[in-house]
């Protein structure tokens, strides 16, 4: 299965809200990277990742996410995580990247 990234940028709040659904792994965590850092430097603003379609991720798309982050604050901004699914949320938990990321709701609530 591969993923999708849909992408709106929020002028007023300077915030892209990125919904990513499918699965992302070693074949395609590098374009998810890049698609999602093409858009902080687009705009220079934070990022809102919706997760609520996305259905795995391997140790490769958590290091491009931290890669994203690390972009993010290199320009001052910040990136929340929003609706986790519980088996994605006990990766970040289990790797202490849950302490890295803002990460709020849960996909099941």
């Amino acid at each position: 299965m591969d993923f999708t990234v849909n992408s709106q940028f929020d002028q007023a709040n300077k915030c892209w809200s990125v919904a990513v659904s499918g699965e992302v792994d070693i074949f395609n965590s590098q374009e998810m990277k890049t698609s999602l850092i093409d858009l902080v430097n687009e705009k220079n603003a934070d990022m809102t990742l919706d997760c609520a379609g996305l259905e795995y991720i391997d140790s490769t798309a958590l290091g491009a996410l931290v890669a994203v982050l690390k972009n993010i604050k290199n320009y001052g901004g910040s990136m929340r995580l929003r609706n986790v699914r519980p088996n994605l949320l006990k990766l970040f938990r289990i790797t202490n990247l849950d302490k890295a990321f803002v990460i709020e709701g849960d996909a099941n609530a």
